[in-house]
C-alpha cells in the first residue's frame, strides 16, 4: 500500500469511503496454537466447532480455522526495517488465538517496495529484524508467515515497472524486458530464502490487491505479445514462474498464494479467467490460496464500498475458487461474527477465516468466540476509514475503538 497513489485516488474519486479490503516434510511438525488461549485456559469448541477444528496443511498444523490476514498500518520503521511498534502489534496479534499470522507485505526489490514504510526483504542485512519477527511471533505459539511482494505500477519510485505501459494514476511504467523478467523472479526467490532462514514457518507470495503478479495475469494491464502476454495461459506464466524458483531455491518450505480472483472493474481480471490461475498453481504446488477482490483502481469506485460495507464480502469469490481446487481456501472480507465464519466453514465455502481489520480492533476476538462473547467483540465500523485516513497521511493507523492507554502506547512507540 503506497500513501502517494491512495491520495491520488482519493482526489480523481469524490466519494468518502471506508479502507480498502486489504507446502510433504520429514521434519518435525509445527503447531499453529496450542490448546489454550491467553491465560492457559482450555480452548472450547462447543460454540464454534469448525471454527475451532485442526487443519493440516502439509508439515504445519493449524489447531484452530483462524489466520490473521496480511494487513499494513505503516508500522515498520523508515527504510523497511523492523521496529518496535511492529514487533509489538505482531506480538499482541500471535497472542489473540488465531492459528497463522501473516506479516504484509516485504519488498522483494528497493524498487518494487510501495512505500518508505514497507518492510523490505532484498538484502541479507534484514533477516536479524526479520528474526525478531518471526520469533515473537512463534513465542505466542502462533505459526508465522511472511508475504513478499514486488509492488510493479504501484511502487514508490520515480520509475515503476510492469508488465506493461498502462497508466497508474497519472503515472506510466516501463515495461519489464524479457531479461528484467527473470532478474525480477530471482529476487522472490531470494526473498523466500531470507523468510525460510528468518525462522518464518512460510512464506506467501503476495498476488493481490493490483501489484505485479495480478498485473501480470491482469487482462487491463498486461497488454504484451511475447510469451507472458495475449491469452491466460500465457498471462499466468509469471506467477508460475515466479512460484516454481521459489520453490526450487526453499525445497518443502509452504508457499502460500494471496490471490486476486476479480478486479471488479469491467475490463479487468475475473473470475472464469482467475480459476485457470487456482487450478495452475495447485498443480505447481502451492499451500494455500488466500482469495480477495479488487484492486487499488477499484477500491474507491462507489460500487466496491457499498459492497465493501457488508459482512463477508468477498467470501463469494473464495467459494468460487474453492469450487475448482482442493489445496485450503482462505476467505476474508469484513467477517466480523464467529456466526458468520461458522457458517462460511460449515457451507464449505472455504476452509479457513482470514481476519484482518477484525483481529486488529479486536485482538480477543478468537477469547470471545470460544467462550460465546460474541457481543462483547468490538467490530469494525464499515463508515469509518480513520485507518485509511491516517496510512494515505503516511502516518501509523490507530484504531479510534482502542482505549487511550493502548493508542497512547503505540504512539509512544512509533519512530
Amino acid at each position: 500500500m503506497m500513501a502517494q497513489h491512495l491520495n491520488n485516488m482519493r482526489k480523481e474519486i469524490s466519494c468518502s469511503t471506508l479502507p480498502p479490503p486489504q507446502k510433504k516434510a520429514t521434519c518435525l511438525v509445527l503447531t499453529g496454537h496450542s490448546s489454550s488461549l491467553r491465560g492457559g485456559k482450555t480452548m472450547n469448541s462447543a460454540a464454534y466447532p469448525r471454527l475451532f477444528e485442526p487443519l493440516d496443511l502439509n508439515r504445519l498444523k493449524f489447531t484452530n480455522r483462524m489466520a490473521m490476514a496480511p494487513l499494513y498500518l505503516g508500522y515498520a520503521a523508515l527504510g523497511g526495517k523492523v521496529s518496535p511498534l511492529l514487533l509489538d502489534h505482531y506480538r499482541v496479534m500471535a497472542q489473540s488465538g488465531a492459528a497463522l499470522i501473516v506479516v504484509e507485505n516485504s519488498s522483494v526489490a528497493l524498487k518494487g517496495s510501495g512505500s518508505p514504510r514497507t518492510l523490505r526483504c532484498d538484502h541479507d542485512r534484514y533477516i536479524k529484524g526479520l528474526e525478531s519477527l518471526a520469533g515473537v511471533i512463534k513465542r505466542a505459539n502462533a505459526l508465522a508467515a511472511l508475504q513478499i511482494n514486488h509492488a510493479g505500477r504501484f511502487a514508490y519510485v520515480d520509475e515503476p515497472v510492469a508488465p506493461s505501459e498502462v497508466p497508474a494514476f497519472n503515472k506510466t511504467p516501463r515495461a519489464l524486458t524479457k531479461k528484467e523478467i527473470i532478474a525480477v523472479q530471482k529476487q522472490y526467490a531470494k526473498a523466500a530464502l531470507r523468510v525460510q532462514k528468518s525462522g518464518f514457518d512460510l512464506v506467501e507470495l503476495h498476488g493481490g490487491t493490483g501489484y505485479l503478479l495480478a498485473q501480470f495475469v491482469s487482462p487491463r494491464t498486461n497488454k504484451r505479445e511475447d510469451r507472458y502476454g495475449g491469452n491466460i495461459e500465457n498471462r499466468i506464466r509469471f506467477p508460475l514462474e515466479v512460484l516454481n524458483r521459489v520453490k526450487d531455491l526453499v525445497g518443502d518450505f509452504p508457499v502460500g498464494y494471496r490471490f486476486l480472483a476479480d478486479e471488479w472493474l469491467p475490463d479487468g481480471l475475473h473470475v472464469h479467467e482467475s480459476a485457470v490461475l487456482a487450478k495452475a498453481l495447485e498443480e505447481a504446488g502451492v499451500a494455500y490460496l488466500s482469495v480477495m477482490g479488487g484492486t487499488y483502481e477499484s477500491f474507491f469506485l462507489p460500487e466496491t464500498i457499498k459492497k465493501s460495507r457488508k459482512p463477508g464480502y468477498m467470501v463469494s469469490l473464495a467459494e468460487a475458487i474453492k469450487k475448482v481446487v482442493k489445496v485450503p481456501v482462505i476467505a476474508a472480507g469484513r467477517i466480523s461474527t464467529p456466526g458468520l465464519a461458522e457458517s462460511i466453514l460449515k457451507d464449505k465455502k472455504a476452509d479457513l477465516i482470514g481476519l484482518a481489520r477484525m483481529l486488529w480492533v479486536d485482538p480477543e476476538w478468537p477469547q470471545k468466540a470460544r467462550d460465546g462473547q460474541d457481543r462483547s467483540i468490538l467490530k469494525c465500523n464499515p463508515k469509518c476509514d480513520a485507518c485509511l485516513q491516517s496510512v494515505i497521511q503516511g502516518k501509523p493507523a490507530f484504531c479510534p475503538r482502542w482505549k487511550k492507554e493502548k493508542r497512547k502506547k503505540y504512539r509512544d512507540l512509533y519512530k
